[in-house]
């Protein structure tokens, strides 16, 4: 009895301390790409966004002459698009591949795993480092989903990621003005922990989704863990590559459609801001992108209130995207994401024409 008793405590003690060094082992790998990729060239990014009240010129075309869409603009878009993201997303797929390969699950369920609001929480704050944009994040958010954690903790974490950027937060309040800083923060913490909490409930009663199949990965998969890594880099590649790049040519090409050149008198309506919510919730940007855009808007004439729109909806979700989790959240939730990301833009962009 007692030999079978410390057999269970050296047993519980081996599995707590490999799941440290498990753990460990990640966080590593994780702080140094986002040094690299994100932290490191932040820093330098806020000191240009602090001295020259500019972080670099919009990555949209602003020619009126291109008034049309064409392979030409995707293309171009394409290439500026995926220039300025190639870094983060490669590192997206590797930290949603470990994610699924690296981390255990019995851990994550008991941190993610839960519907409460706390569970939710924790994925949103865990969010916060990060700095990435939806598509860049999207990896992590199935990877998580994998692993089943919670939909509110791996919503958390997905939209967590651009909406309550710190880094975006610092460069906004020197490039516009704390006025949009202080909107972007309120407006993205509604987001990220009230409604990714509340899809919880659509979550209840929804479609399944692939992930509901297997329980717990590393118990039931006994390959080694770098055969594990590299099927999940595999199955990870093949699903959100292809819908990744179309979705971004398709809207590279639509560009000039969906952000047309409004004079003084159209450009701060009511329905000018519901346009322009719908517009952002579906384009796709690089991480802070939308502070040049609105610059470049505002001084071409649109008002405080679709800029207050776009400040939202432009980095919160995308198109691209919503295509590449479409299988980790029940179609319910993702619907209701997107109704809710349109409804608050609408509801900031309302907001922005009473305070800016």
């Amino acid at each position: 009895m007692n030999h079978s008793s410390d057999g269970g405590r050296v047993l519980n003690h081996t599995d707590r301390r490999r799941t440290v060094w498990l753990i460990t082992i990640f966080i590593i790998i994780a702080a140094t790409g986002l040094t690299y990729v994100k932290w490191w060239p932040y820093y330098d990014k806020a000191l240009k966004a602090i001295m020259e009240h500019s972080i670099g010129s919009s990555i949209l075309g602003m020619d009126p002459a291109d008034a049309a869409p064409s392979w030409q603009a995707a293309w171009n878009y394409a290439l500026t698009y995926f220039k300025a993201v190639w870094k983060a997303a490669v590192l997206g797929i590797l930290l949603g591949t470990l994610v699924q390969s690296l981390l255990p699950s019995q851990w994550l369920l008991r941190v993610l795993g839960k519907t409460t609001f706390g569970s939710t929480a924790i994925g949103g704050i865990a969010s916060i480092p990060g700095m990435m944009c939806s598509c860049c994040a999207a990896p992590i958010a199935i990877g998580l989903r994998k692993k089943k954690v919670s939909v509110g903790s791996a919503l958390a974490f997905w939209i967590g990621n651009p909406t309550i950027n710190p880094a975006t937060l610092v460069f906004m309040t020197f490039v516009l003005s704390w006025k949009f800083t202080v909107l972007r923060l309120i407006f993205g913490i509604l987001l990220t922990f009230g409604v990714s909490y509340l899809a919880n409930r659509f979550a209840k009663e929804a479609d399944p989704v692939e992930i509901d199949a297997p329980q717990s990965t590393d118990q039931t998969d006994e390959r080694p863990l770098w055969k594990r890594w590299l099927t999940s880099i595999g199955q990870m590649l093949v699903r959100v590559v292809p819908a990744y790049f179309i979705a971004v040519l398709l809207l590279g090409a639509m560009q000039a459609w969906m952000f047309p050149h409004l004079g003084a008198a159209a450009g701060n309506t009511l329905l000018a801001v519901i346009f322009f919510s719908v517009m952002g919730m579906l384009f796709v940007i690089p991480t802070a992108a939308e502070i040049p855009i609105i610059q470049a808007f505002m001084a071409a004439g649109l008002g405080a209130g679709p800029a207050a729109a776009l400040l939202l909806t432009l980095p919160a979700v995308s198109l691209p995207s919503l295509l590449m989790v479409r299988r980790s959240f029940p179609k319910r939730v993702l619907w209701f994401v997107t109704a809710s990301v349109v409804l608050l833009g609408i509801l900031c962009g309302v907001a922005g024409m009473m305070i800016l």
